[in-house]
């Protein structure tokens, strides 16, 4: 999400009740791929649907949930892994798939996580809790490649001046706690006018990104979905930035357009053929109400679409035309395909 809120804020789910509204009757089995503190899967379950599958990277997520999975039996059922491979995790079709993206309340919470500018902890971000961590990543990086994450994946325009800046600290000493890395944003950029975010707000969420692969992640999994969900099955994705809701809306436009035939005789193009693997329930996407945000503010940057599966056979995206934000590292040089 967006920010950070105080340790006491409650663990809500985002636009929770027009979600449930959306993919309305709640019926057999469904698959949330980002389960975080459960409350989407709670909702699902309680909304009717017959068993829930629970997908979280997390460890912790799922440890964290033996407290109180207990109470729905056997209708809950969680997997430690990626959302990218869910049609593998799930072990059977499926009715409807939630993704929540981005990082939980629950992680921006706990300060040795490392995802939140506002507390001071190890740079780490990785959900996982393996792999590279953001640490590694700042003080290994090459000051180009450093840039092109920040503007890439955090549309940073301070990109240079903040990598250039990152590279002279860890010169002098190793950058290694998240208050250290976002007091050297901080003093590249001017201060925060209230109502704005947090200086660091871009850099983290660039850092964080590129530590997760959350791009790969998010357009597999939107693929692993589809192929996944049986005719009639839901999928609903709600996003916490412009870059994740420009790939989920090109996703869907692009797998609910329908099959275009040119005729060889004719100058245009005309839509006829089969139907797409997925219809469009929300045409556009769905925010928070005043209601909502009241409650929980972390929920003003939420967007969420939703599509039905149709009969249509499952098959590849074009991801050269989704809009998706890459930092080719071997090369040091980002582009946007």
């Amino acid at each position: 999400m967006a920010a950070a809120g105080p340790d006491t804020a409650p663990h809500v789910p985002v636009l929770l009740r027009p979600l449930l509204a959306a993919v309305a009757p709640v019926a057999g089995v469904w698959l949330d791929g980002t389960f975080g503190a459960g409350g989407y899967s709670k909702g699902l379950l309680e909304a009717g649907a017959d068993k829930v599958i629970g997908i979280d990277r997390d460890p912790l997520a799922l440890e964290m949930a033996a407290e109180w999975m207990g109470d729905y039996g056997d209708r809950l059922k969680l997997v430690q892994g990626t959302f990218s491979q869910l049609d593998l995790l799930a072990g059977e079709p499926l009715d409807g798939v939630v993704l929540d993206l981005g990082v939980s309340s629950m992680q921006l919470d706990q300060a040795e996580r490392g995802f939140s500018f506002l507390r001071d902890g190890p740079l780490d971000m990785r959900m996982s809790q393996q792999g590279e961590s953001a640490a590694d990543l700042v003080n290994s990086a090459s000051e180009a490649l450093l840039a092109d994450i920040l503007y890439h994946y955090g549309e940073e325009r301070a990109s240079r001046r903040i990598a250039r800046a990152i590279v002279a600290a860890r010169a002098e000493a190793p950058i290694t706690t998240t208050l250290q890395l976002a007091g050297i944003v901080e003093k590249c950029l001017p201060r925060a006018k209230p109502g704005q975010s947090h200086p660091a707000t871009r850099s983290f969420q660039a850092l964080r990104i590129a530590v997760n692969a959350e791009f790969d992640e998010l357009i597999d999994g939107l693929e692993a979905a589809e192929r996944a969900l049986k005719p009639g099955g839901r999928l609903a994705v709600v996003t916490f930035h412009s870059l994740e809701d420009r790939v989920v809306k090109r996703f869907f436009q692009q797998r609910a357009a329908k099959v275009r035939h040119v005729n060889r005789y004719a100058r245009d193009a005309e839509e006829t053929g089969p139907e797409a693997p997925f219809e469009l329930i929300t045409r556009k996407a769905i925010g928070p109400d005043e209601e909502e945000l009241a409650t929980n503010p972390r929920a003003r940057s939420a967007k969420l679409r939703v599509a039905r599966r149709t009969e249509m056979p499952a098959g590849p995206s074009d991801r050269g035309n989704l809009g998706l934000p890459t930092v080719d590292k071997s090369t040091e040089k980002g582009r946007r395909r």
